[in-house]
């Protein structure tokens, strides 16, 4: 008797298996058949711009995808061209970026295809959300950031980080000799990378990950947070979003090591929570402590840091990147950005630059644009119409199309910035000496309109205090320069192979 039940149960496990096996399969098939007839693939696009993209010919003449893209939008007569396979319109109009950002804000929400990509990351943070969701975080943040309070001590952050961290690891890493067999090089997209973990964990979570410590290996929740936005990121270059989600319902592949990735993350700011709760909070500075007097809802709290963490990570290390690249080349630039420092540490003596001093670093603030507007940390933005419309330049926008402004192609436009705008030219920021803003929408590298980054004047503050320090202290080389740098697929830009740099002390110094 025993041995028929043990038979049956056999029989049905195998049989509910090859169930769930042959499902599995027909789905998948079911799902392609179904992606392949909603985008007519059975006649492709035979415009030239599809075939181009289809068999990336564009390779052969461009670096980066955002070259191509570049290229066309200068030569389009609206600055606007549409990727139908993609069904996505690109523009890089600031009348059209105005449009969507502030005059017909409600009509271009980030949408459920979005959301949907960094949902398991990023739950209901304020990045991933919109409508009310998004206006109460919204609200929330500007209050916490606009306080000096919070500003002092995101500063206070980053001054200990730079001298109790920064400056000695690149000290350590010095050149001597002038020997090339002597040179010691120093991954400076590596460095900035980890330096502004530590900063954005210390600044939100009260945390501190020791990450520039590169006796130490990369903290856990640093890898799982790389992990995780690196594969959350390849989710949206896959050819249909049911790709992805067929694996995540089966646990397998990528949607396996994401998931892994998110529980890690879920644990360390799990405990952080609850340490925190145990120990009162009503004390502490950091930005995690501020909400929880505001939201009792943990998982909520978690979501809201984690995008913050997101936001104030790569971006920050993006830029301080890019700008590093274009001084190796430029000597002129970096000598200026010393005079003016020299020129305003004068007025102190103290060895570090004091909070109202950043103020008056109009040329700094020139070059960190200047480098920002060729090189981005965020080349594109997308949202996604709610109704049927049209842009200012007339080009037709259908309900739940995909419109993106391509920040990086904006920075190449001609008629935006002139005939020189392959140029690193920090000076057409300047008016007589003098600091001046662009529109936020020929220049959307914090965004513009209703959705402005709330944490621009911090990321801002963080790179001139990283470059004046850096600069006091050191010459720094890129040891490869001209061409452009090739960026690797991701939320935010990152060189690929890093940026290896040489390290010396300055005369004197």
């Amino acid at each position: 008797m025993e041995s028929q039940v043990y038979t049956l149960l056999q029989y049905l496990q195998l049989s509910i298996g090859y169930f769930l096996f042959t499902f599995a399969i027909g789905f998948s098939v079911f799902s392609v058949l179904l992606f392949l007839l909603r985008h007519k693939f059975w006649s492709w696009c035979t415009c030239d711009i599809c075939h181009c993209y289809l068999t990336s010919s564009w390779r052969k003449e461009f670096t980066n995808l955002g070259d191509w893209y570049a290229h066309l939008l200068r030569n389009s007569p609206s600055q606007t061209i549409r990727i139908h396979v993609l069904d996505n319109i690109i523009t890089a109009n600031p009348r059209n970026v105005e449009y969507m950002l502030k005059t017909n804000f409600l009509n271009y929400p980030k949408g459920k295809p979005f959301s949907m990509i960094l949902g398991d990351l990023l739950g209901d943070g304020i990045f991933n959300v919109d409508g009310d969701l998004w206006m109460f975080q919204r609200k929330m943040s500007s209050l916490e950031l606009g306080s000096m309070s919070i500003r002092s001590y995101a500063f206070n952050n980053v001054k200990n980080e730079i001298n109790f961290r920064l400056i000695p690891l690149l000290s350590s890493h010095v050149v001597v000799s002038s020997s090339q067999h002597d040179f010691k090089s120093l991954d400076l997209q590596d460095v900035f990378r980890r330096f502004s973990f530590d900063n954005i964990c210390k600044f939100s979570f009260g945390l501190d990950p020791c990450c520039l410590e590169l006796s130490l290996p990369l903290s856990h929740f640093a890898y799982s947070f790389d992990l995780a936005t690196k594969l959350s990121a390849e989710r949206a270059m896959v050819a249909s979003p049911l790709i992805w989600k067929i694996k995540r319902f089966l646990d397998i592949g990528t949607e396996k090591k994401l998931k892994g990735a998110i529980e890690d993350i879920n644990v360390l700011a799990n405990e952080v929570i609850t340490q925190k709760r145990k120990l009162g909070y009503s004390n502490h500075q950091d930005l995690l402590s501020r909400f929880m007097t505001m939201v009792d809802n943990d998982v909520y709290l978690r979501d809201i840091v984690i995008s913050f963490i997101l936001a104030g990570r790569d971006t920050v290390a993006s830029g301080l990147t890019s700008v590093f690249w274009l001084l190796t080349s430029h000597p002129d630039v970096e000598l200026r950005i010393r005079e003016e420092t020299n020129r305003v540490m004068k007025q102190n003596d103290e060895e570090f630059l004091k909070f109202e001093e950043m103020n008056q670093m109009h040329y700094l603030n020139a070059v960190i644009h200047e480098s920002m507007r060729l090189y981005p940390p965020v080349q594109f933005d997308s949202k996604f119409a709610s109704e049927n419309d049209a842009f200012v330049d007339g080009t037709f926008v259908g309900k739940n199309d995909r419109v993106t402004y391509h920040v990086y192609a904006m920075g190449r436009m001609e008629n935006i910035w002139g005939k020189d705008y392959m140029e690193f030219k920090p000076e057409r920021w300047l008016k007589n000496g003098i600091f001046c803003q662009q529109s936020p929408f020929k220049y959307p590298v914090f965004q513009g309109g209703v959705r402005v980054c709330l944490g621009k004047e911090l990321a801002l503050m963080e790179m001139k205090c990283v470059v004046a320090s850096m600069l006091q202290h050191f010459e720094i080389r890129a040891m490869a320069i001209g061409g452009e740098p090739r960026f690797d697929p991701g939320l935010t830009a990152t060189v690929r192979g890093g940026l290896p740099v040489v390290v010396r002390r300055r005369r004197g110094i």
